[in-house]
């Protein structure tokens, strides 16, 4: 007969894994403070040590995740400035996220961001918290968002729409951080800040950003491995919308975002496109990026394969 105990061990076992798979976020978290001279450089590794424990131990969403099945992210800040009396930090934080690709050993770059408006107080040792309801400090918020837009970004790739939940969750973390004037969170503050990325996904003008997500990934390049050519027709199709797009808000971030993010492999999509369909593409990219000539030309002027 099996004893109460051995019942209650297995119930805890049981509940240990369910929190295990719950947690989203494969994340690595790096530090680089080469740009900081004279200065006790444990800070740096402590705050690194805290932020990878934060952002891979806090469970962000109600979804389960196997371990398998984690989104895989990397994020690097670069410290450019340290005031050792306060604490306080300044530099970029540098986001990377990526996704499997149905059928196949490939990833796909969802985002790859760099933030230049980082600016947080970190005390050496200091226990970060999460708090959904209020903000703690500068640097969780921060933590927070880019978390969040990770998830919410991955989540739409697999599903129309489907980081809605998270991207209210992003409105309230920009909402609260506005509210205390710290740099980076206010609206119209520059056109790269992290309430025109939080805009560029959820206003009227440009929120078909988030269809091209679900469309090119989903819809395109998920179905390569059935169709290379009816894949490369829905990605097609995405580039027409991200054109306009352009064609209402030319200076939105999300058109940066999606470049840095996609053009090397549309390169590689197109490489064995026939030349009209490359003369459409290199048509419609160049007007968002003539300052990528060089990757356009590459586009344009591939020879099929």
């Amino acid at each position: 007969m099996i004893s109460f105990k051995k019942i209650l061990l297995v119930a805890a076992a049981a509940l240990c894994c369910l929190g295990a798979v719950a947690q989203e976020l494969n994340c690595t978290f790096e530090v680089d403070s080469k740009k900081v001279k004279n200065a006790n450089k444990d800070i740096f590794n402590t705050l690194q040590e805290a932020v990878n424990e934060y952002l891979n131990t806090t469970v962000w969403t109600d979804a389960q995740f196997a371990p398998n099945e984690k989104i895989q992210c990397k994020m690097f800040l670069s410290v450019a400035e340290y005031d050792e009396s306060t604490g306080k930090m300044k530099g970029d934080l540098q986001i990377q996220s990526t996704r499997p690709v149905y059928n196949s050993a490939y990833t796909t770059s969802l985002i790859n961001f760099k933030d230049t408006r980082i600016e947080f107080t970190y005390d050496n040792n200091e226990q970060l918290v999460y708090n959904e309801q209020e903000m703690q400090n500068n640097l969780t918020a921060i933590l927070n968002f880019y978390a969040l837009l990770v998830i919410a970004i991955d989540f739409d790739s697999f599903a129309l729409n489907g980081g809605d939940p998270y991207y209210e969750k992003l409105g309230n973390i920009v909402r609260m951080a506005q509210s205390t004037g710290e740099s980076g969170w206010k609206a119209f503050e520059d056109s790269k800040n992290r309430s025109a990325v939080l805009s560029a996904y959820t206003d009227k003008q440009t929120s078909a950003i988030r269809e091209v997500i679900y469309n090119y990934h989903r819809l395109g390049l998920d179905q390569m491995a059935t169709s290379v050519d009816k894949g490369r027709a829905t990605v097609t199709q995405q580039l027409e919308t991200l054109k306009a797009i352009y064609d209402v808000a030319p200076m939105s971030v999300c058109l940066s975002m999606f470049k840095d993010a996609k053009m090397d492999e549309l390169v590689n999509i197109y490489s064995k496109a026939n030349s009209s369909e490359k003369e459409k593409v290199y048509e419609l990219l160049y007007p968002l990026y003539p300052t990528e000539t060089e990757r356009l030309n590459r586009i344009k002027n591939t020879e099929n394969m």
